[in-house]
């Protein structure tokens, strides 16, 4: 009788035990709020964790308090009712990964929006992991074009590299980006582009230029759009790091593009206000470096094989750069590219500015022709600018000074460029031949693009050898150097300049 009591008495223990487990991972909803809630009983939760709701809802646990937490809801088309149970999952959120989303375009739930059917993705991975120390990387030592002469000449990424694009609105920041991905296409690099609290037309818009130039194949697009909650803002740079984390380990080059994380920083303020967290400089949260930094320090270019090169984008007002989240990416990345509304409404497009755009990567990733051709370039356009600004004060200036401007002209004149025109590596080796050896001078100001583009061309066709040998050695030796002054000079007798009626 005593071994019986005993037998059911170590029963109702472990079933006790079992139940006190089971309830302890499950909640009840005490409040709901915009698009968020506050559970009390989950004692075991743990932040980021994906919990279920009765509702057949799902969230992410973003706040721990002593006898509650705080979950943001994933789907805003399903409600959420006070006293509702809600239970862990024992898991975080997760993206999918895998060939099949190149080519398609995805919200930052995973779901494809481009009415193309299901994906047949095989793999889902968390969309937050350790970031790789130094022993895994390697110095960055090669180029990643972008075919923007401006760009590639004296701002060059490397792959591997974090270049912030920054500006007042319609500047051209996108543009930037959508050429860069045109230029792609045949290099092996896998391109993804996340979108951030843009406008839908603005999206569709990209993503048909991509499908008329054939680059949507080797691209995948993330959308969060404006109409979306904040979450869905805060998770989609992550997915699309996810993504390219994935093909990276494929040991593929990838480019991201974040566009653009000013918009990003605002989904995760709102969040954060939500939460009734502290709020700090332009209201926003303390850890909002953290935000931006634990998602760009995945970027790089690594030992085992494979890089991630990010490009993301900062809006700012009244070409401001001091702002609060500007100045924070500035100091993430390594290096910035400045498009100035000034130079913009004058017609310079892309509207760079060099001086206050750097790339400290530098000539690490750029080609031996390439440095040749621009070791002098950035000091003549500094020259050309405060030359400029002296002579509007009406003070005649002596013939060096001419000569200077004459030639600063002609430099911005040559990094002028069409949208969707983009050039070879050996194409702008050879227009910088031309400007560096002085034969744009004798050429009128308004013709030296057109000098330009045609000299490339006629090499092309008819030295077709000397064009290949640059392309694959990479770099322009003495002799191909004279080879090149000598056709220039036959060229400069055969150029016939357009006349614009």
């Amino acid at each position: 009788m005593d071994i019986k009591s005993a037998d059911i008495l170590s029963f109702f223990e472990e079933s006790l035990s079992k139940d006190n487990a089971e309830f302890a991972e499950i909640g009840k909803v005490v409040q709901v709020g915009d698009a968020h809630c506050t559970a009390y009983g989950l004692k075991n939760a743990v932040y980021g964790e994906l919990v279920e709701f009765e509702s057949g809802n799902k969230g992410i646990i973003f706040d721990l308090d002593d006898d509650s937490v705080t979950i943001f809801l994933l789907y805003a088309h399903i409600p959420v009712a006070e006293l509702e149970i809600v239970k862990r999952t024992g898991t975080v959120f997760k993206a999918p990964v895998g060939n099949d989303l190149l080519g398609r375009i995805i919200n930052a739930m995973g779901k494809p929006i481009d009415g193309l059917g299901a994906l047949n993705t095989v793999e889902y991975r968390s969309i937050e992991t350790t970031v790789p120390g130094i022993i895994e990387r390697t110095p960055i030592h090669q180029s990643l074009e972008t075919g923007i002469l401006a760009i590639d000449a004296l701002i060059p990424i490397g792959r591997g590299q974090r270049e912030l694009i920054i500006g007042n609105r319609s500047t051209g920041k996108t543009s930037i980006i959508i050429d860069t991905i045109l230029h792609q296409k045949g290099k092996d690099v896998v391109c993804i582009y996340v979108s951030i609290g843009q406008r839908q037309a603005n999206l569709a818009r990209l993503a048909y230029t991509l499908k008329m130039f054939g680059a949507l194949s080797y691209t995948v697009i993330i959308s969060a759009d404006a109409s979306e909650p904040a979450l869905d803002k805060y998770l989609a740079p992550y997915v699309g790091c996810t993504i390219a984390e994935y093909f990276k380990d494929q040991k593929k080059d990838v480019l991201i593009i974040y566009d653009d994380l000013s918009n990003h920083a605002i989904a995760y303020r709102e969040m954060s206000l939500l939460m009734r967290r502290s709020p700090g400089r332009e209201a926003y949260p303390g850890d909002v470096f953290y935000l931006h930094s634990r998602l760009l320090e995945r970027a790089g270019k690594f030992i085992a094989g494979g890089s991630i090169t990010a490009l993301p984008i900062a809006e700012v007002q009244s070409d401001d750069i001091t702002a609060y989240i500007p100045t924070n990416l500035i100091s993430i990345t390594d290096g910035q590219i400045f498009l100035d509304t000034k130079l913009f409404n004058s017609g310079v497009r892309p509207a760079v500015n060099v001086e206050l755009s750097v790339s400290r990567v530098g000539g690490a990733a750029q080609t031996s022709a390439m440095k040749k051709m621009v070791r002098a370039l950035r000091l003549e356009l500094a020259q050309y600018h405060e030359l400029l600004a002296f002579s509007q004060f009406g003070s005649e200036l002596d013939v060096v000074s001419q000569e200077r401007l004459a030639r600063g002209a002609r430099i911005v004149e040559l990094l002028k460029q069409h949208e969707h025109a983009t050039l070879s590596f050996v194409d702008q080796v050879l227009m910088l031949f031309l400007l560096k050896y002085n034969f744009l001078d004798p050429i009128n100001v308004t013709q030296v693009r057109d000098f330009a583009i045609q000299f490339v061309a006629y090499i092309k066709l008819s030295y077709q050898n000397l064009y290949n040998n640059i392309e694959d050695s990479g770099d322009l030796a003495d002799g191909s150097i004279k080879e090149l002054s000598g056709h220039a000079r036959e060229f400069s007798v055969l150029y016939l300049p357009i006349t614009l009626e």
